[in-house]
């Protein structure tokens, strides 16, 4: 069992440091390229983030455990509102960006309904996948295009918020001096580097949790939906974390928003594409409909005063130790 865990946690530490590397080389060498800042923050910064849940879902389809692959989705959602979302209100009460709330908010709604209405009837096929991605693709177009019309007077959405808190977590926690100049080598070796650990870390965490799963006696879902999905978003955690401390915490929202939109139609709709997958009957049945009803307390606990104070973020961390309470077998 000590070696397992060990596995776990070595493939975690390998997936968020990788991840973080893998971000900074493409984002150093696509500002070396002249790629707009924007265009930067709603791709590669925006998808680089997800990449621990993406490679982890994507080896666990591929290996044959479901329950790892869409419990990494689905409780990555429901950690990102209920936890992480919690925490960063706990240390800072989080205030509301229209654009964020309005635009985004629904977005996120609408991508959770469909996700937990196909689980009951269709499996995460390739079909499926495609459609996803394109969505994405569309959601990330129109953010573009009212990202640059917002100039001069901004109205940021959950894509920029995303960035932002990413941004700011990379510079408070890995200080990288500013370089104009240079050329592309290190950036891509430094991507590709980040790249291989995300891989290796990946491979480690989905058989350290299969073996977990084994050796505790429950299934890979409950493993997939707690310890795999809390694992990999570990970055988000981070990030929303430090924008709370640094009294940014009005992005700590649309960086939860934009996580969860991103894990639904890219994260799901990648692994379709790659390696189809079915949806555990567990998960369509209760977690894909738990992550709908958080996702809509978000946005109702939002909607209230257009801030998320302490106290509703004590609920929302008391709400996933409920979820915990009843998922984890006595």
């Amino acid at each position: 069992m000590t070696v397992t865990l060990l596995l776990v946690l070595a493939g975690l530490v390998l997936l968020v440091f990788g991840g973080d590397l893998l971000v900074r080389g493409a984002v150093k060498a696509a500002t070396r390229l002249g790629v707009s800042p924007l265009v930067i923050g709603l791709t590669l910064v925006g998808f680089g983030t997800s990449t621990p849940e993406l490679v982890t879902s994507v080896q666990a389809s591929l290996a044959g455990a479901p329950g790892i692959a869409i419990g990494n989705i689905v409780g990555s959602n429901i950690a990102n509102i209920l936890l992480i979302l919690g925490i960063s209100a706990l240390i800072a009460p989080i205030a509301i960006d229209s654009r964020a709330l309005t635009r985004d908010g629904v977005v996120a709604l609408v991508v959770a309904v469909l996700f937990a209405a196909l689980a009951f009837v269709w499996p995460l096929d390739r079909l499926v996948g495609a459609v996803f991605v394109a969505g994405l693709a569309a959601y990330i177009f129109v953010a573009f295009r009212q990202e640059r019309s917002a100039v001069p007077v901004p109205d940021h959405g959950a894509l920029y918020d995303k960035a932002v808190a990413t941004q700011a977590a990379d510079d408070a926690l890995v200080p990288d001096p500013a370089e104009k100049g240079g050329g592309l080598l290190w950036p891509i070796l430094l991507a590709l580097a980040g790249l291989v650990l995300v891989v290796g870390g990946g491979k480690l965490l989905v058989d350290g949790a299969t073996e977990l799963a084994r050796g505790l006696g429950i299934s890979e879902t409950v493993i997939g939906l707690t310890v795999v999905a809390v694992g990999t978003s570990l970055p988000e955690l981070v990030t929303s974390v430090v924008a709370a401390l640094r009294r940014q915490a009005d992005v700590a929202f649309g960086n939860i928003v934009g996580s969860n939109i991103y894990n639904i139609l890219g994260i799901g709709g990648v692994t379709g594409l790659i390696a189809p997958v079915d949806i555990p009957g567990e998960i369509a049945r209760f977690d894909a409909p738990v992550m709908v009803g958080v996702t809509l307390l978000m946005l109702l606990v939002a909607w209230t005063g257009r801030k998320i104070v302490r106290w509703e973020g004590a609920v929302l961390i008391g709400g996933y130790g409920a979820y915990l309470w009843f998922l984890w077998p006595a």
